[in-house]
């Protein structure tokens, strides 16, 4: 009689199939066997018609793919993860978990689709390491208050001798490695604690639904809690639409309260306000010209480009940037000067803002005005923000802010030389 078995779990689910075989060797003694089948669903297991080799390509299509990935995600956001690292921090986090998401998912996919999804989890994977690693090299920069980036970038120990004792100092980074071992140890308890009382596909996705939420929510307000002393974009529009308004300075731990973790790129706000216009800095000569005019469809050419570039020059002559708002379109561009400092740089971000809050307030009518009516209000902007900018820097030094550390440009921007 041939021995054959299934196992199920609680919830009907195949877990396991017993299988017997009897033979006879050489000598003619009976020689039975036990065979235990174990069910995965996974691509190239668990499929009679399928081979390792599907197995390895799979493997080796989720390992390119996050690899590929990881290379355009570099190259693309490169530049704003540094300036950006709050929201880095927390879309690894949304990053990995979607990757669980999806790996949890795929079962219930034919092979086909259940191939793609697997690749995208791995996708999600490399983006994730990408910008944890990115921010957390950021965030370590910021704690490290009495500029001992080393020590917290440190891997070995390093032991200080004191008279009359030696004293053993544990670097922060294995401090930092400690605590997630600890972590690590908990959660895997806690895991056991909750897997024993999971057991159909309901109470799973709930587990796991609920689980993960938690784990946004904790990171999320771990996120909110760091305030960055650099001014990036959102904090820039936050820290000097006050300043312009109220005459009055936020300090880092207040703009860490109002500020978005999640904000659209180059979009300009006073205060708390909803956007109103956009701006980009670090642009090239070419794309501020193309504001200035629309081009001729053949050659390409700006009518009066010439002599408006000529204007604007003598505009910012004694500045280290130009500085265009295109009212029509509600985008203001700035060009940087060759040597700038990161000073010059949040100055430019201020005078566009400044000036597309005027445009924003003056209606309808100041969004059409035309290019000497726009420049006018450039040169009244220009000379009031000039008055107030040394008083504006020397607050912004007081209240805890890195006016020196540049943390504007997203991108790989360009500069030009005048000569």
């Amino acid at each position: 009689m041939q021995v054959h078995i299934e196992e199920r779990d609680k919830a009907g689910n195949l877990t396991a199939t017993y299988v017997g075989s009897s033979s006879k060797d050489e000598k003619g003694r009976p020689n039975g066997r036990l065979d235990v089948i174990v069910p995965n669903i996974c691509v190239g297991v668990g499929d009679a018609s399928a081979s390792p080799t599907t197995a390895l390509l799979l493997s080796i299509l989720q390992d390119s793919t996050g690899r590929i990935a990881t290379i355009i995600f570099a190259d693309r956001l490169g530049s704003s993860l540094e300036p950006e690292c709050k929201m880095y921090r927390l879309a690894a986090d949304v990053f990995n978990d979607a990757a669980m998401l999806l790996d949890c998912f795929s079962p219930a996919l034919p092979q086909g689709p259940r191939v793609v999804l697997l690749s995208s989890s791995s996708m999600l994977r490399a983006l994730c390491g990408v910008a944890a690693g990115s921010s957390k090299a950021s965030l370590s920069a910021h704690f490290a208050k009495w500029g001992n980036l080393g020590e917290l970038n440190a891997v070995r120990q390093r032991a200080y001798y004191r008279w009359p004792s030696s004293v053993s100092v544990l670097t922060t980074e294995q401090k930092d490695s400690s605590q997630e071992t600890v972590i690590s140890l908990l959660g895997m308890l806690a895991g056991s604690v909750v897997i024993s009382h999971v057991s159909s596909p309901m109470a799973t996705w709930t587990s796991l639904i609920l689980l993960l939420s938690i784990h946004l929510a904790m990171n999320r307000a771990a996120v909110r809690a760091v305030s960055m002393h650099n001014l990036n974009r959102q904090r820039a529009n936050l820290v000097i639409s006050t300043y312009l308004d109220q005459d009055r300075i936020m300090n880092p731990k207040e703009v860490s309260i109002q500020e978005r973790i999640f904000e659209w790129n180059g979009v300009l706000r006073w205060r708390s306000s909803s956007p109103f216009a956009a701006a980009r800095i670090g642009l090239s000569l070419r794309d501020l010209l193309a504001s200035l005019g629309p081009a001729h469809e053949r050659t390409g050419s700006i009518r009066d480009a010439e002599a408006k570039l000529t204007k604007l020059i003598n505009l910012f002559s004694q500045e280290d940037f130009l500085v265009w708002y295109d009212a029509p379109q509600r985008l203001g561009h700035i060009t940087i000067k060759e040597g700038a400092a990161a000073e010059s740089q949040l100055k430019a971000w201020a005078l566009v803002l400044w000036i597309a809050h005027r445009h924003h307030a003056a209606g309808p009518d100041a969004t059409s005005a035309a290019f000497e009516s726009s420049l006018e209000v450039h040169r009244i902007t220009l000379q009031e923000l000039s008055l107030r900018w040394s008083d504006c820097t020397s607050r912004l030094r007081s209240a805890g802010w890195d006016v020196d550390m540049a943390s504007l440009e997203t991108t790989s921007g360009s500069r030009i030389c005048l000569k």
